[in-house]
C-alpha cells in the first residue's frame, strides 16, 4: 500500500509541465540575453543556451519560427527574445521555446545584410576579377523589374532615346514583399534561357530596407553571381546598397542610370565615329607620305641604281655552288665506279676459274687488236694505191686530152714550141678520139710581158 504513494519521474514530469503550461506568466514570455552554444540542426531547428552574467536558460527555435529570421544566431550575440517557457519531458528540464528573435542594439535586417555581405565577400563573390565586361553596342536589353513600375518606365525611355537600335526584353517580377526574390531568381533563369539577351538590368524604385530586402537576399545574389549575361543592378535610389549591387557586374545609382550604362549615346557614337574617321584619314595619310619618303630613298639607293651588282654575288655564289655540284657528282660517281671496278677485279681475282677468264680476255683483247691492225693495215694500203693511181691519173697525158687538149707531132716528135715549126710543113695533132694531118699555114708566136 505505501508503494501507491510513490509517483513515477514521467508523472512528475508530466504534472510539473501542466503547471508550467497553466502559467499564464510563462506564456508569451520577453526575455532579453546572451546567446551560447548555438547549434543550427539540419532540419532547420535551431538550439542554444540564452545567459546573463548569473543564470542560463536551454532553448530551442523550432524550423517554421526559425525560417522568418532575417539574420543568423550567432555565438556571444546578444537577442531580444519572445516565447513560452515549458518543460521538456525527455530529460525534465525546462527550457525556452521561442517564437521570434531580434538583435539587441541593432535593426535584425540590418545585421542579416551584415552577415550575408561578410559572408559573400569571403566567398569572393565581389572580386572584380569576376567582373564581366558591358558590350559597345548591345542588341537586345533584358529588364528584371515590375511590369508596371516607374523602373521600367525610366529604363525604356532612356533606351529609346539614347539608343533606338536596341530591342527591350522584360522578365516580369515581383520586386518586393515574400515572394520576391524567388520570383527575382526565376526572371534570371528566364533570361537565361532566352539566349539573346546581351546585357541584363536588375532593379526597382527606391523605398525602405524593408521594401528593398529582396536583392538583400542569398538566393538573389548567387543567381546573379551565376548569371552567364553582363548585369547591371539598379536598386533603389544612390544611397541605397544592396547585396545584389555588390555581386552584379555593375552597379547603378537608378534604373535611368542604369539604362545609360547599357547603351551608348547616339550623339557619342556619331562623334566617336567622326573622329575615327579622321584618325584613320590622318593616319593614312601619314603613311602614304612615310612611304613615299621610303620609295623616293629606296629609288635613290646604290643598290637600285645599279641593281645587277646586288644580286650578282648571289649568282655568283650559285654558280659556284653548280659547279661545285657537277664536281662533287663526278668525283662520287668516279669514286663508286673505282670501288665497283676493285671490287669486281678482286672478285675475279679471287674466283677459281680467273685464270681461264683471264687467258680468254686476254686471247679476245690480242684478236681484237690483231683485227684492227690488219684492218688499219688494209687501209693505209689502199689508200696508197689510191693515193698512186690519182697521181698517175693527173700525169697521164690521155687524161689532160679528155678535158679538150691535143698533142701536135712533127716527123713523129712531139713540137714543143712554135720555134720549131714552119709555115708549109706537115704536122700530126693527136686528139681524144683521133690523129688529123695538117698544113702549117700561119704561125702567131706569144709576145711575152717583158717585151711588151
Amino acid at each position: 500500500m505505501i508503494g501507491n504513494n510513490y509517483l513515477s519521474v514521467n508523472s512528475l514530469t508530466k504534472y510539473i509541465k501542466r503547471k508550467f503550461d497553466a502559467d499564464p506568466y510563462l506564456r508569451n514570455v520577453f526575455v532579453k540575453g546572451e546567446l551560447s552554444n548555438v547549434k543550427i540542426h539540419p532540419s532547420g531547428h535551431i538550439y542554444f543556451t540564452l545567459k546573463d552574467d548569473k543564470s542560463r536558460i536551454q532553448s530551442a527555435m523550432f524550423r517554421t519560427a526559425a525560417s522568418n529570421l532575417k539574420f543568423k544566431p550567432e555565438e556571444g550575440m546578444n537577442v531580444l527574445i519572445t516565447g513560452d517557457v515549458s518543460v521538456y519531458e525527455a530529460s525534465g528540464q525546462y527550457q525556452l521555446y521561442v517564437q521570434s528573435m531580434q538583435p539587441d542594439g541593432v535593426g535584425s535586417l540590418y545585421l542579416a545584410y551584415e552577415q550575408l555581405k561578410t559572408e559573400l565577400a569571403k566567398e569572393g563573390l565581389f572580386d572584380m576579377k569576376w567582373k564581366q565586361s558591358l558590350p559597345l553596342l548591345p542588341r537586345t536589353i533584358g529588364v528584371i523589374t515590375a511590369q508596371s513600375g516607374a523602373a521600367l518606365r525610366d529604363i525604356c525611355s532612356t533606351i529609346q532615346r539614347r539608343y533606338p537600335l536596341a530591342s527591350i526584353v522584360l522578365f516580369p517580377a515581383i520586386v518586393q514583399g515574400p515572394q520576391a526574390a524567388p520570383s527575382i531568381v526565376q526572371s534570371i533563369r528566364q533570361a537565361l534561357e532566352h539566349g539573346s539577351i546581351d546585357v541584363l538590368i536588375i532593379g526597382r524604385g527606391g523605398g525602405s530596407i524593408e521594401d528593398l530586402w529582396a536583392f538583400n537576399e542569398e538566393q538573389v545574389a548567387r543567381a546573379i553571381f551565376s548569371c552567364r549575361i553582363p548585369t547591371i543592378s539598379a536598386v533603389g535610389h544612390e544611397t541605397d546598397t544592396t547585396i545584389a549591387d555588390l555581386v552584379a557586374d555593375m552597379r547603378a545609382p537608378t534604373p535611368t542610370a542604369a539604362a545609360e550604362l547599357a547603351v551608348p549615346s547616339r550623339e557619342e557614337l556619331f562623334e566617336r565615329i567622326l573622329d575615327r574617321k579622321r584618325s584613320i584619314y590622318t593616319a593614312f595619310s601619314n603613311q602614304i607620305k612615310h612611304e613615299r619618303k621610303r620609295l623616293t630613298h629606296y629609288k635613290q639607293s646604290y643598290p637600285l641604281q645599279f641593281p645587277e651588282r646586288l644580286y650578282r654575288p648571289f649568282t655568283e655564289r650559285l654558280s659556284g655552288l653548280d659547279n661545285r655540284l657537277v664536281r662533287m657528282r663526278s668525283e662520287l660517281t668516279s669514286a663508286r665506279l673505282a670501288d665497283h671496278a676493285r671490287l669486281e677485279r678482286m672478285l675475279l681475282f679471287y674466283s677459281p676459274n680467273h685464270k681461264i677468264r683471264e687467258g680468254i680476255r686476254n686471247n679476245s683483247l690480242l684478236t681484237e687488236r690483231l683485227t684492227r691492225a690488219i684492218h688499219q693495215e688494209l687501209r693505209n694500203k689502199n689508200e696508197r694505191f689510191n693515193t698512186f693511181v690519182r697521181m698517175m691519173k693527173a700525169v697521164n697525158p690521155m687524161d689532160i686530152m679528155d678535158r679538150g687538149f691535143s698533142i701536135v707531132y712533127k716527123d713523129g716528135s712531139v713540137a714543143n714550141s712554135v720555134t720549131d715549126l714552119h709555115i708549109g710543113e706537115g704536122v700530126q695533132i693527136k686528139l681524144q678520139d683521133g690523129l688529123v694531118d695538117s698544113v702549117i699555114t700561119a704561125i702567131k708566136a706569144d709576145v711575152k710581158e717583158d717585151e711588151k
